[in-house]
């Protein structure tokens, strides 16, 4: 797994998360995990190895009353788009 954070200069940061084919696997297998027990959650962490980053992001359920701030989107380009 490898993860970087973009400062947009704007005040907003872009956090990029790119998996070995073989952890998407684990990584629904723990989606359904705390689907299941809503009480659970998980973690993807750092090695803590260079100059600093991103250490740590936990993965749980929110609460219903909590605001949403974020959203899922669908694919990021179409099939097939050739990129330069």
């Amino acid at each position: 797994m490898f993860v970087d954070m973009e400062n947009w200069k704007n005040g907003w940061y872009g956090i990029g998360i790119g998996l070995d084919p073989n952890e998407i696997d684990s990584l629904i297998e723990l989606l359904h995990m705390i689907k299941k027990d809503p009480e659970q959650h998980f973690h993807m962490s750092s090695e803590f190895e260079g100059e600093g980053g991103i250490g740590d992001i936990e993965i749980y359920i929110k609460e219903e009353k909590q605001n949403n701030n974020m959203k899922l989107l669908g694919k990021a380009i179409e099939p097939g788009t050739e990129i330069e």
